[in-house]
């Protein structure tokens, strides 16, 4: 089964206390950041522009409102307790995939138990064929967007046909008074194969690598996290090499980014599982500049990461028990949640 093997043993609150051998009852503050893929979330409207016609009624997922509304109640309740025990309060900030349009968004920030965390959106439409997109959800009260802007991703198959996948989301915003930028991805899939479809993935990174460099260009002090649905593992060279990654925070350069779920995956964690493997696609990535190894939090650092897996989002039984809970098997919903778990972070800082 997949079980998150690691789980802080204290409580954390908003405001809280950590005991260390220099400084006792010293007050941090503790935000969450996450990145869920919500797996398929599309309204019953067919668009024509996409091939979204199997989530409608008519189509082969007979995609009903009912269904519909099921699906948007069930990502709330995952979203509203991600963080929560810790934390008193839902992500801060987080990235989603598999989003089709800002009305999904805008249903689900509307939902009983996140209407009250006064979510604001940041969405783009991309090419993708399917229509789905990526996403960013932030907290009104602790941040607030200074700019926003996409990135395309141009592929082609060997043919010269034009390849159309999902853009990449930067945000750049004031966290609690501190310069942040959140990059969101979602990448191509392992179809035909993960070494033949392998190209796409380092292109994707090869993208986003400039994305950081732009921002480094502007700021050598930047704070950059990346986040998203890799569709490859922390150890696959899209990762490695091509957004220069480390697992390991003592070896960590300062043109490297910091991947504390290398160590998850390498210790047998996942966020998915696919025809009895299992990977772990989403992640969490941050630039030097979030690391703290002497522990001075003056300002945000990272804390700890972790993949949310409660009970409820695992299947319990049957042939892919332990694999996360999913909305569809066969064309058929089956009343589960996505078929990946979310991913998160905390950042504390000293609270002054």
């Amino acid at each position: 089964m997949i079980v998150l093997k690691h789980i802080i043993s204290f409580l954390f609150t908003l405001l809280f206390f950590i005991q260390t051998p220099h400084c006792q009852n010293t007050k941090y503050k503790i935000r969450t950041i996450a990145f869920y893929n919500v797996e398929n979330l599309f309204d019953t409207i067919n668009n024509p522009e996409t091939f979204d016609e199997d989530f409608t009624s008519k189509g082969k997922n007979h995609y009903t409102s009912k269904i519909y509304w099921n699906k948007i109640e069930k990502i709330s309740t995952v979203v509203s307790q991600i963080g929560f025990d810790k934390t008193n309060t839902s992500p801060v900030i987080i990235g989603l995939a598999e989003v089709e349009n800002r009305l999904v968004l805008q249903d689900l920030i509307n939902t009983e138990k996140l209407k009250n965390k006064q979510y604001q959106i940041i969405h783009f439409d991309s090419p993708d064929r399917r229509g789905i997109d990526v996403a960013l959800l932030y907290q009104e009260k602790y941040f607030t967007p200074i700019n926003h802007e996409k990135f395309e991703v141009k592929l082609w198959e060997p043919s010269g046909k034009r390849i159309y996948t999902r853009d990449i989301l930067l945000v750049s915003g004031i966290l609690d008074n501190e310069l942040i930028h959140i990059i969101v991805n979602h990448w191509s899939s392992r179809r035909g194969g993960q070494i033949k479809s392998s190209p796409k993935r380092e292109k994707a990174a090869y993208v986003t690598q400039q994305i950081i460099n732009k921002i480094n260009l502007e700021n050598e002090n930047a704070k950059i996290i990346v986040m998203g649905d890799f569709n490859d593992d922390p150890i696959d060279k899209s990762l490695k090499t091509g957004l220069n990654s480390n697992g390991n925070l003592k070896s960590l350069k300062a043109d490297e980014l910091y991947n504390p779920m290398e160590k998850m995956f390498k210790n047998g964690l996942n966020t998915l599982g696919y025809r009895d493997g299992l990977n772990l696609f989403d992640q969490i990535l941050m630039s030097n500049n979030c690391i703290s190894l002497d522990k001075n939090y003056n300002s945000y650092k990272f804390y700890t990461a972790g993949i949310f897996n409660p009970h409820y989002i695992i299947t319990q039984k049957g042939r892919y028990k332990g694999y996360p809970f999913r909305s569809f098997q066969y064309n058929n919903y089956i009343g589960g949640y996505s078929d990946h778990f979310p991913v998160y972070v905390y950042l504390i800082k000293k609270d002054k």
